[in-house]
């Protein structure tokens, strides 16, 4: 059995030359390996199934999971604008992970023999990838995450210039997919959100749409002028680069919110907009996005789960947001350098995406780190 999942990665090659280098870093693949996750740029969208095809006529691998993506994460290095390509094999009991297909609208392929595997696990921990040309894929991520028995679903949308592809067993387009773990497979999750609340929680007492009126039955405006101070009646539109809504999840406290970005302010009328939809009686916080949140929140994180490791980390997926990596930690590949300098050495792979998904929910501005024991 594996102590570490095998980890292969390459950059600034032909295609045909990108699996060479890493069919031979990857070595003799053994017998028990079962599982690929495979992460390619998005400048070699035309060609995913020929590199899916190829990987699986070299390891004899069948089972596949991943995405494309404009960026990719791989261990300690983050690849940007290059072809690269990023995979990890894992040696998963066969009968502990079970391929989702590809759900565009609805979920009812999710019967028959899938439902029953399903519901033969106490509880069922999901990889998802997801297509961000389909208008549904938060409400189909949140019907998965209802209908699947004791699930806990993450994973990322994909960042893509040119077709959206996804990985599952084979390369695909327009919906969510991925790998579901039954409770065999040991799995530790969290995420950063990359930001600080600045302000206590307010209810929504009347929107409409993405337009808020008012907050705790006082004008939207006011309420978030009062948390920020009048920087955001100066310059709102600046502001807006680093003051955020986060909309607070239910059942939850403050450490678990979405962020959305603010479209605009209505000084006249007193309103703000933002880049989701509300309901009445939801609460929203407050929360300023920058370089230094950023750091503190993603220490706080991999504290973290590392206080949750009772043993050694086999292998890891990390998925964070197009808007984070060098745009926030710098050009030197900061972010992932800071998960393995808390949490050690260990395969990890993974990419930026246009959203991330943790608890079935679809989140924006964070990390979300999945570490496999």
């Amino acid at each position: 059995m594996m102590k570490k999942f095998l980890l292969a990665h390459s950059s600034d090659k032909t295609v045909d030359e990108l699996l060479n280098d890493c069919l031979h870093q990857l070595g003799s693949i053994p017998p028990e390996a079962s599982l690929g996750f495979l992460y390619i740029s998005d400048l070699l969208c035309d060609q995913a199934d020929y590199i899916l095809q190829q990987l699986k006529q070299s390891t004899h691998i069948n089972h596949w999971v991943g995405s494309t993506g404009i960026s990719l994460i791989a261990s300690q290095q983050e690849y940007y604008e290059k072809n690269a390509i990023v995979m990890m094999i894992a040696d998963f009991n066969e009968a502990d992970f079970h391929m989702l297909p590809n759900f565009q609208e609805n979920t009812h392929q999710l019967s028959g023999e899938l439902l029953e595997w399903c519901e033969e696990n106490e509880f069922n921990t999901g990889l998802i990838h997801g297509d961000p040309q389909n208008p549904n894929i938060q409400p189909l991520l949140h019907l998965l995450g209802d209908e699947i028995p004791s699930s806990f679903l993450i994973g990322g949308v994909t960042s893509s210039r040119d077709k959206n592809i996804q990985f599952a067993d084979q390369a695909m387009q327009g919906g969510i997919s991925g790998v579901l773990f039954s409770q065999d497979i040991t799995v530790l999750s969290n995420l950063t959100q990359g930001c600080t609340p600045i302000g206590p929680k307010h209810r929504v007492t009347d929107s409409d749409k993405n337009l808020i009126y008012t907050l705790d039955h006082k004008p939207a405006l006011d309420v978030l002028t009062n948390d920020t101070g009048e920087v955001i009646a100066r310059d709102w539109e600046h502001a807006s680069n680093y003051i955020f809504a986060g909309l607070v999840n239910k059942h939850s406290d403050t450490d678990d919110y979405t962020i959305r970005q603010l479209f605009g302010v209505d000084v006249d009328n007193k309103l703000i907009a933002i880049s989701d939809y509300l309901e009445n009686d939801q609460d929203i916080i407050f929360c300023r996005r920058d370089g230094n949140s950023a750091l503190e929140d993603m220490q706080r994180m991999l504290l973290q789960i590392k206080s949750r490791l009772a043993s050694p980390i086999k292998g890891g997926i990390y998925i964070s947001c197009l808007g984070r990596g060098r745009e926030q930690f710098g050009s030197n590949s900061e972010e992932v350098r800071l998960i393995h300098s808390v949490l050690g050495d260990f395969p990890l792979v993974g990419f930026f995406a246009s959203g991330e998904i943790h608890k079935s929910m679809l989140y924006g501005f964070t990390g979300v780190l999945t570490l496999f024991i």
